[in-house]
């Protein structure tokens, strides 16, 4: 068993290692040159009054939910994943599925904005409305996805981070990291300090 699980957590390295960052046109990026650029919109839509937007379903629906909280009380910057259940049904009863996301951004997402688009799939239509709605009110987009890497999504943003892998459970557990990672370095995480006993500290 032991051989099994370092199987899986050396595959989930692998993965995370061989993430795919490209910019609107397809163009390659630097992975990390996309996390410190998250780090500093996100930094600087809270700066003007404006919202990091966290949208997914399922998983990546826990990830938002996750990361908006984490994002709000452990980093200082405001956040919100438009998750809530009546009004998930209320808007998919009376607007359709696919629009759930796309509505709420139509009332509340304003110019300035990061909305972070999570799709395991990169297919998922109300994700991919949400983008559209963004767009129309001049948010900014970081778009996460996997499986195929000529899926829709991978697109739509500004930036986008591609997971390279079938698994959901490889994929969404590199989105949860990376999107962490965004969270944890806008607080400094990796910046040496030093200690008030003079040690260092990452």
């Amino acid at each position: 068993m032991a051989t099994r699980l370092e199987r899986y957590i050396g595959t989930l390295g692998d993965v995370l290692g061989r993430v795919e960052a490209t910019g609107p046109d397809g163009e390659p990026l630097v992975a990390g040159d996309v996390i410190a650029w998250a780090v500093d919109t996100a930094r600087r839509a809270h700066a003007t009054g404006n919202t990091v937007i966290f949208v997914g379903n399922g998983g990546s629906a826990g990830i938002a939910s996750h990361m908006a909280v984490d994002f709000m009380r452990n980093g200082g910057i405001r956040a919100l994943a438009f998750n809530d259940g009546v009004a998930l049904t209320c808007l998919g009863n009376d607007l359709g599925y696919e629009n759930v996301f796309a509505k709420q951004i139509e009332m509340y997402g304003r110019a300035g904005d990061l909305l972070v688009a999570i799709s395991s799939s990169g297919r998922s239509p109300n994700i991919l409305k949400a983008v559209a709605a963004a767009r129309r009110h001049r948010a900014t987009v970081l778009t996460l996805s996997g499986f195929d890497a000529d899926n829709p999504l991978r697109r739509l943003g500004d930036v986008n981070l591609y997971v390279p892998s079938q698994a959901y459970g490889f994929v969404e557990i590199s989105h949860l990291a990376l999107i962490h990672a965004i969270g944890d370095f806008s607080l400094g995480w990796g910046e040496t300090t030093v200690s008030q006993e003079g040690k260092d500290i990452p």
